[in-house]
C-alpha cells in the first residue's frame, strides 16, 4: 500500500474528497466536531449559569452556616424568577432576567459582606451605618502596606464586587433564554419545585436535618436589609432626641463627683475582656485564678473591690463605640451615632471630672494619628503612640504593652511634681487585642524606663503577626487577658494609695473565633479603692465583692453607667440643692 493509497476507512466521493465509512465527508466531519464542541461548550455555560444563580440563591450570609446541607433546598425565588420569564417575551424577558440577576449578585456581595461581620462583630452588615468601615479598613492596609497597597485592595474589593454582579446578569439572561426555548419542560419543572416548596412550608420537610427544604431566605436578606436601610436613615432623628436629655448638661463643677475629691482616677478599658474570660470552662480557672490571688493581695494591701456586669454596645471589634457609650451615657453602636456625638457637646464623663477640677488625660497607644474626637471628651492632654516615648518592639496589634502605658502614666502625670489637682486618665489597654500572636511579659516596675527593656521578649510588627493555629489561639487569648490583669493588679499594688481609684472594664467580646456562637455581649467591670469611702458609695449596687463578678451579678447596659456613676458620687443635676463639699 503506498502512501497515496486510501486507508481501509476512506473512500473516494466523486469529486475527489475522503470520506468516512458512513459516507460523510471528511470536511463535513470536522464541521459536525467544531459543533460538537460548541454545543458541549453551550451546555457547560448553561450549567455553570445555573449552579451560580442557585449558589447566589441558596448561600447563607453565615459562615458557620455554609454546609453542604443549606443547599438541599428549593429556593422559591428562583421558582418565581422562571414564573416571570416564561411569562414575557423578547427584550422585555432580557431586561427582567438582567435587571433581577444583576439583584441577585449584589445580594451574593452583601451575603459576602454579612460573612466577615459576623465572623467579628456579631452582626449583618448596614447598609446605611457600616460604610465608616472602608476608611478604617483602607487606613489600616494603607499603615501596614503603604498608601498603594492600602488602595490595591480597595481597588480589587470594588473590582470583585461589579464583577459579581455582572456575571450574575449574565448568568440570569441566559438561564431566562435556556427557559424560552424549552418552555413547557421549565412550566412542568416549575409546578414540580412548588409543589415540593409548598410541602416543605406545611410540613416542615427536611432532607438534611435543621435545614427546612422550603428556602425564602434571600427574599428575606432582601426585605430584612431594605427596613435596615430605612431605620439607618431615621436613626440620626432617633439619636439626636436621645441625646438631648442629660440631666447633668447644666450642673456646675462643684455639684459633680463630690464623693470622689482628691483622688487620682484610672478608667482602664481592657481590650476583649468579656465574659467568657471570666466563666468559659477553658479560660476560667486560668483568668478566674488570676482574679482570686490578686484579690487576695489587693485585700492584703488594704484594697476593696466591687464588680459587676455591663452589656457593651458591641462585640468582637469597634472598641470605640464602647468607649463612646459608657463616657457618654448614649447607646453608641454604630459610627454614624459615634460622628453624630463627637460633633455636639455631650456631658462625658472625662468632661464632669474636668468641669470638677481634675486633671483629664487620655492614654491611647493605639492611635497613630492625628484624632480630633479627643476635643470632644474632654481631656487636657492626649497622649498616643506618637507621644508616649516607647522605644520598644511592637506587639503584634498592640504598639507597646499595658505595662509601658500604666508606667508612663504614673511617671509623666502621677508623679509630675508641679501638679496641684487630681488627675483623671481613660486608657486603652490592648495587649489582649487580636491577633494573639505575642504576649509582653511582666519586668519590674523600676526597669520599664522608655521599653527598651521588653527587647528580646519576642514582640513582633503586626505585618509579620500571624494568628495561632485553631489547637491554640483560644489559650493564646487567655495568657493575653490575664497578662493585662496581672499588669493592672501590679499596677495597683505598687503605686496605689489612699487617693487613688481604679475603673477596670472589657470594651466588648472577643470574636466567636474565641467564644463560640452564641454568646453574650456582658463584659466585667470592677472599682477598685482603697479608701473605704469610695466603695460604701456604690453599696447600694449590689455589687460582687472582689476582681470577679459572679454569675448573678447586676448587668446594666453600658450606656446606664455614666448616670449610676456620677449619682452615686455626689453629682446632681442641675436644679438640685447643693451639697458640694469644699474643693
Amino acid at each position: 500500500m503506498s502512501l497515496f493509497t486510501p486507508s481501509p476507512r476512506e473512500t473516494a466521493t466523486a469529486d475527489g474528497d475522503a470520506t468516512t465509512p458512513e459516507g460523510v465527508p471528511s470536511r463535513e466531519r470536522g464541521a459536525f466536531a467544531v459543533l460538537r464542541r460548541h454545543r458541549v461548550w453551550s451546555r457547560t455555560v448553561t450549567v455553570l449559569a445555573f449552579l451560580l444563580v442557585a449558589f447566589a440563591l441558596l448561600t447563607p450570609n453565615h459562615l458557620n452556616r455554609l454546609t453542604p446541607g443549606a443547599f438541599a433546598r428549593v429556593p422559591i425565588e428562583g421558582v418565581l424568577g422562571v414564573v416571570l420569564v416564561l411569562a414575557l417575551r423578547g427584550r422585555a424577558r432580557r431586561i427582567a432576567a438582567g435587571l433581577g440577576g444583576a439583584a441577585l449578585g449584589a445580594l451574593l456581595v452583601v451575603k459576602i459582606v454579612d460573612m466577615g461581620f459576623y465572623q467579628v462583630l456579631v452582626r449583618p452588615w448596614d447598609p446605611v451605618l457600616d460604610w465608616a468601615f472602608v476608611d478604617a479598613g483602607l487606613e489600616f492596609f494603607t499603615g501596614e502596606y503603604g498608601g498603594a497597597g492600602g488602595v490595591a485592595v480597595l481597588a480589587g474589593a470594588v473590582v470583585l464586587a461589579v464583577g459579581v454582579i455582572a456575571v450574575m446578569a449574565l448568568a440570569a439572561v441566559r438561564l431566562a433564554g435556556v427557559a424560552a426555548r424549552h418552555d413547557t419542560g421549565a412550566a412542568r419543572a416549575v409546578v414540580v419545585l412548588w409543589a415540593v416548596w409548598t410541602v416543605g412550608v406545611v410540613f416542615g420537610a427536611q432532607l438534611v436535618p435543621g435545614v427546612p427544604v422550603a428556602s425564602s431566605g434571600t427574599a428575606k436578606l432582601a426585605y430584612n436589609r431594605a427596613l435596615k436601610v430605612r431605620s439607618g436613615l431615621h436613626d440620626k432623628e432617633v439619636f439626636a432626641r436621645q441625646a438631648a436629655v442629660d440631666g447633668f448638661r447644666a450642673t456646675p463643677g462643684d455639684r459633680l463627683l463630690t464623693g470622689l475629691r482628691g483622688k487620682d482616677v484610672l478608667v482602664a478599658f481592657v481590650e476583649s475582656y468579656g465574659r467568657d474570660a471570666v466563666e468559659d470552662p477553658e479560660f476560667s480557672a486560668q483568668v478566674g485564678a488570676v482574679l482570686d490571688s490578686g484579690g487576695e493581695r489587693l485585700r492584703a494591701a488594704g484594697f476593696g473591690a466591687r464588680s459587676a456586669w455591663l452589656t457593651s454596645s458591641t462585640v468582637g471589634g469597634g472598641s470605640w463605640l464602647a468607649h463612646a457609650t459608657l463616657l457618654s451615657g448614649l447607646w453608641i453602636d454604630n459610627q454614624q451615632r459615634y460622628r453624630n456625638l463627637v460633633a455636639g457637646d455631650r456631658l462625658t464623663l472625662n468632661r464632669a471630672f474636668g468641669r470638677a477640677g481634675w486633671r483629664t488625660v487620655g492614654l491611647m497607644p493605639a492611635i497613630i494619628r492625628a484624632w480630633p474626637e479627643g476635643r470632644f471628651f474632654g481631656y487636657d492632654q492626649v497622649y498616643d503612640n506618637r507621644t508616649l516615648g516607647y522605644r520598644g518592639p511592637r506587639w503584634a496589634y498592640a504598639t507597646m504593652p499595658d505595662q509601658y502605658t500604666l508606667s508612663f502614666f504614673q511617671r509623666v502625670e502621677r508623679e509630675r511634681k508641679d501638679r496641684d489637682t487630681p488627675v483623671m486618665a481613660e486608657t486603652a489597654l490592648v495587649s489582649s487585642h487580636a491577633p494573639w500572636a505575642a504576649v509582653p511579659r511582666l519586668v519590674d516596675w523600676n526597669q520599664v524606663g522608655d521599653g527598651s527593656i521588653f527587647n528580646g521578649q519576642g514582640g513582633m510588627s503586626l505585618k509579620k503577626a500571624q494568628w495561632p493555629p485553631n489547637d491554640r489561639i483560644r489559650g493564646e487569648y487567655r495568657k493575653s487577658i490575664e497578662y493585662t490583669l496581672n499588669t493592672l493588679i501590679s499596677y495597683v499594688e505598687t503605686y496605689g494609695d489612699d487617693d487613688f481609684v481604679l475603673v477596670f472594664l472589657g470594651d466588648h467580646q472577643p470574636a466567636p473565633l474565641i467564644t463560640g456562637e452564641g454568646a453574650s455581649r456582658d463584659v466585667p467591670i470592677t472599682i477598685v479603692a482603697r479608701d473605704p469611702k469610695v466603695l460604701d458609695q456604690i453599696s447600694g449596687w449590689g455589687w460582687q465583692d472582689g476582681l470577679k463578678p459572679a454569675p448573678r451579678s447586676p448587668v446594666w447596659p453600658m450606656n446606664e453607667f455614666r448616670d449610676r456613676f456620677l449619682t452615686a458620687f455626689g453629682s446632681q443635676p442641675a436644679g438640685a440643692p447643693s451639697q458640694a463639699h469644699p474643693r
